[in-house]
This record gives structure tokens, C-alpha cells and sequence, in this order.
């Protein structure tokens, strides 16, 4: 396994002065968001000069773009914002090669018009369900057409807010362009700190074989998300599951502050010889 961060962490008014801000840190690995390169976070359209430029960039500095984020909200009410979110998803997918990447992050969205990661109660109707998969459709066609992976991930906000439900949904679409991303910190709702080695263990049994990202943050005992190390999350359980199944791709940093990064980096780099 390697450990990354996500790009925003290192706020910058440029993509070269982001990027020299990311390798300082020693890390190598990159969740990247087209905004760092001063791109809207999922343009219209992405020139093959800016991607190659992007691309070279991250060459540059000994960096890789483990993942690019691709998230817009897949179950939106408005169906012609889903639709927009599809094209401009399908965008992105034609442009990771010349990136330099082959795995987007998805969300897969909630019934909440105005925030895509704010639980609403319409998220578990049949409804929601069909959208998802009618967005879902496509979006792996040009997955596939791109040879492109798209990774969505278990949400305590999203129409996937459980692993069973992501297991149902690598079920029913049976795509090898589908794969999960494994963030300790999401598998937990509300109220379900007492029962983690539960959900950790049950989202691996469910979801393991599909793991293509994981990500690393952490919850205070209010629920409120923090820097990684600065909560309750069992890191030594979660890392030996991600071990167990086999897992050698990225684990990503995010929802901390820059000068939090020391500090998470210290507790993961700590657990045993997992990282390279």
C-alpha cells in the first residue's frame, strides 16, 4: 500500500506551486481535482494540451494521480443536471489517458437538491435506485470505451449508504469497470461508533475483492469528521482488512488541514510495514 492525499489539502494559486507543496511532503500518491489546475471541478470540456500539461507536471515531481474526482450527484432530482454530470463525466473518462490516471471517484448522489452529500429520505425509494443505475449506465460505457475505472463509495449521505447496498449494485451491474472506495471514517453512521469492528469487518466481507481506493479520515466521538489520528477510527483493524483482501493501491488523506498532514502521516506511517 502507498499513502496520498488529496490535491486540495495543499491549497495554492497555482497547479505547479500545489504540486511542489505536495511532494515536500513526501508523499507521492494523488486523489487530483481539475480545480488545482484552475479547471472547473467537471468541465464541458478538458483540451488534450491541459491534460498533457497536468500529466507532465505530476511526471515532473515524481508524483502519480492515483484517482481523479469525477463526483457530481448521480441521483439529483432535476434530471437534466444528471444529465449534464453524465456528459461531463464522460469528458473526464476521454481525457484520463492523457492525464495520466485510470480511476475516477464517483458519488453516487442523493435526493438533496442542493448538496450532494446530504442524506435525504427519498435516497431509499425505488426510484432513486432505477436513476442511479440509468446514470451509472453510460458512465461505465465510457468507462469501458476508456479503459477507465470508476470507483463509487459506501456514504452515509448517498443512495449508497451501506456496503450492502454497494454490494447490490456491483451485483446488478456486473461491470469490471466498477470498483469501491474504502473509507474507514463513511462506513460509520451516525450513533454506530460502538459497533466499527462490525461494519469494518462486514464492508470487507461484502466489498473487499472490489477495492480499488481507500481513503483516510477520522471521526471525535460527536461524529464530527477530523484529521486522521484525531478521532476514534480503529486504523490498526482497518488496515489489516484492507492487508487481508489484498489491497495495494493508494490510501488517500483528506477532510484535514495542511498542517494536520504531519500528524496522520505519523499515526498510518506508525502501523506496522504496511506502506511502502
Amino acid at each position: 500500500m502507498e499513502l496520498g492525499i488529496f490535491c486540495r489539502i495543499f491549497a495554492r494559486p497555482s497547479l505547479a506551486q500545489t504540486l511542489d507543496a505536495l511532494a515536500a511532503s513526501g508523499l507521492r500518491a494523488v486523489q487530483f481535482h481539475l480545480t488545482s489546475a484552475g479547471l472547473p471541478e467537471l468541465p464541458d470540456e478538458i483540451s488534450p494540451q491541459a491534460a498533457a500539461e497536468i500529466c507532465q507536471a505530476f511526471k515532473a515531481r515524481g508524483l502519480h494521480m492515483a484517482a481523479v474526482s469525477g463526483t457530481y450527484n448521480m441521483i439529483h432530482p432535476d434530471p437534466l443536471i444528471r444529465q449534464q454530470g453524465l456528459n461531463r463525466l464522460q469528458v473526464l473518462a476521454a481525457a484520463c489517458p492523457q492525464l495520466g490516471t485510470s480511476l475516477i471517484t464517483l458519488c453516487s448522489g442523493t435526493r438533496d437538491p442542493a448538496n450532494m452529500w446530504h442524506r435525504h429520505p427519498d435516497n431509499s425509494t425505488p426510484a432513486a435506485w432505477r436513476d442511479l443505475l440509468d446514470s451509472l449506465t453510460p458512465a461505465l460505457e465510457a468507462a469501458e470505451a476508456n479503459r477507465v475505472t470508476l470507483a463509487f463509495e459506501p456514504e452515509p449521505g448517498n443512495v449508497i449508504d451501506r456496503a450492502r447496498k454497494g454490494r447490490r449494485l456491483l451485483d446488478e451491474l456486473r461491470s469490471p469497470y466498477l470498483k469501491v472506495v474504502m473509507d474507514a471514517a463513511n462506513l460509520i453512521h451516525p450513533g454506530e461508533l460502538g459497533r466499527m469492528p462490525e461494519l469494518f469487518d462486514e464492508a470487507f466481507d461484502l466489498l473487499g475483492a472490489d477495492v480499488a481506493l481507500a481513503h483516510a479520515k477520522d471521526l471525535a466521538p460527536d461524529g464530527r469528521v477530523v484529521a486522521a489520528g484525531k478521532g476514534l477510527v480503529d486504523y490498526d483493524h482497518f488496515l489489516d482488512l484492507l492487508h487481508a483482501v489484498g489491497f495495494s493501491g493508494a490510501v488517500i488523506l483528506h477532510s484535514l488541514d495542511e498542517s494536520e498532514v504531519p500528524g496522520s502521516l505519523e499515526l498510518l506511517m506508525g502501523k506496522r510495514n504496511f506502506f511502502t
